[in-house]
C-alpha cells in the first residue's frame, strides 16, 4: 500500500486532477475524498470513503494520511484546523488568504506539518530564485510591472503567485510591497513613481495559468513568463508535496522553497 492521501474538494477541477494522478501513481493510495454533499455526483468514481466531513474521514483512514486541500481560504483554514486536532500532515495550494488567515496556518503548523503554497509548480520556485538576481543586476532604471491571466472562474485577484513574485521583486529592492503595489491605473495619474511594482489581473476563458514579469528600462524590455499549460503542473506539486511532508516535523509552515533546498 501506498502513502493514503485525502482529497478536499474532490469534485472541483483541481481535485479531480489530483484523484486522477493519486490513482496513477502506484507511490500513493486514494484514501479518502471530502466534498458537499451537493456535490459528491462530480467527484472521480473509486472505491473510497467519500463525505462532508474531514474528521469523519480521517477516521476512516490508515494512520499516516496526508490530506491536501486545494478548495477556498475558509475550507482549507477548517482543514488546518482538523488537521493539527488529529495531528494530519496537510498540503495547501488555496490562494487568497488574508493575513489574519496566513497567521492562523503558521499557529496550526505548530501542532503539525503544513505545507503552502499558493503555486506549487516547480518552474515558478525557480523562477523566484532568479527574479532576485535580474532585480539587483538591472539597478534602479528599470521598471518593474507583473500580469496574470487566468480562467473566468477564478475568484481571487490578483493571483497568489502574482503577489509572492512581487514580494519577491519588492524584497530584493528593500520595499515593503503593501506599500508599492499598484493594481490599478485609470484617469490622470500622472507620472510612474520609481518606488512601484504594477500587478494587474486579467481573466477570461480556460487559461489556467499565465504570469509574465516587465523589467522596463532605458532602451529595452525584458520579459520573464511562466504558463502553466495544465492542472497536472500544479498537481503533480502538490503530490510531490506530499511524499516529502510525510517525512518532516511540526514546527513550521513549508513551501516549495523549503521541498526545493
Amino acid at each position: 500500500m501506498g502513502l493514503p492521501v485525502i482529497v478536499v474538494g474532490a469534485g472541483g477541477r483541481m481535485g479531480k486532477t489530483l484523484c486522477d494522478m493519486v490513482m496513477q501513481d502506484s507511490d500513493l493510495d486514494m484514501a479518502g475524498m471530502v466534498e458537499r454533499t451537493e456535490y459528491q455526483p462530480a467527484v472521480v468514481p473509486v472505491d473510497c470513503v467519500v463525505s462532508d466531513d474531514l474528521g469523519a474521514v480521517i477516521g476512516t483512514c490508515p494512520e499516516g494520511a496526508v490530506i491536501v486541500d486545494f478548495s477556498s481560504p475558509e475550507s482549507s483554514l477548517h482543514s488546518a484546523q482538523i488537521a493539527a486536532e488529529r495531528h494530519v500532515s496537510l498540503v495547501i495550494g488555496t490562494t487568497g488568504f488574508s493575513a489574519e488567515q496566513v497567521q492562523k496556518l503558521y499557529k496550526y503548523a505548530e501542532e503539525t506539518p503544513i505545507f503552502w503554497s499558493p503555486n506549487m509548480s516547480v518552474g515558478v520556485s525557480v523562477l523566484q530564485k532568479i527574479l532576485p538576481l535580474l532585480v539587483q543586476s538591472l539597478g534602479s532604471d528599470y521598471d518593474v510591472d507583473i500580469t496574470e491571466i487566468h480562467h473566468n472562474k477564478k475568484k481571487d485577484s490578483p493571483s497568489g503567485t502574482a503577489i509572492r513574485l512581487g514580494e519577491c521583486i519588492a524584497a530584493a529592492k528593500g520595499w515593503d510591497l503593501a506599500k508599492v503595489r499598484k493594481s490599478g491605473r485609470d484617469g490622470i495619474i500622472g507620472p510612474r513613481p520609481k518606488d512601484e511594482i504594477g500587478i494587474m489581473a486579467v481573466r477570461g476563458g480556460d487559461v489556467v495559468g499565465v504570469h509574465t514579469v516587465y523589467f522596463m528600462g532605458p532602451g529595452e524590455t525584458i520579459e520573464v513568463t511562466h504558463r502553466a499549460e495544465s492542472r497536472a503542473n500544479f498537481a503533480g506539486g502538490a503530490l510531490r508535496a506530499c511524499k516529502w511532508l510525510v517525512k518532516q516535523k511540526a514546527g513550521r509552515l513549508y513551501n516549495m522553497q523549503d521541498m526545493l533546498a
